[in-house]
């Protein structure tokens, strides 16, 4: 029997959260990205890209990555105002990012720039946690 921490299959249930900063969007992306997050991917991306802002996504806790999830970065890089920053991405990602050669549409950082902790109204979330910001 599977616990609360991990899907059916043994492996860990796949999040994505996105947050909003004055000048960068962050999306967070753990455990199994798939097509099970499929309706919740297509949400950050429209978050993301409604920001009009710079956009990282920080994917060094994914532990499996299909098609679904090469297309979100795929489409996040395409409508990005800037090249997509992706942060300390696991070999799996990386394979994939190369083969699928949307790696010379995004910058890898192996150095997490950290989180932009303003508001996008210019105001701080009032939070010592990384977590300030969050919308998905």
């Amino acid at each position: 029997m599977a616990g609360p921490e991990q899907d059916q299959d043994g492996g860990e249930p796949g999040s994505v959260h996105v947050i909003l900063g004055s000048r960068k969007t962050r999306v967070v992306l753990t455990g199994e990205v798939d097509a099970e997050l499929g309706q919740e991917l297509l949400e950050a991306s429209a978050d993301a890209e409604a920001s009009g802002l710079p956009v990282e996504v920080d994917v060094r806790n994914v532990t499996f990555m299909d098609s679904t999830g090469v297309a979100f970065l795929a489409r996040l890089a395409s409508r990005s105002p800037s090249k997509l920053v992706l942060i300390r991405p696991p070999d799996l990602v990386r394979f994939l990012i190369q083969v699928t050669s949307i790696s010379q549409v995004l910058r890898v950082v192996e150095d997490d720039p950290g989180i932009d902790h303003t508001l996008p109204d210019g105001s701080d979330d009032g939070s010592d946690g990384p977590g300030g910001g969050l919308v998905a």
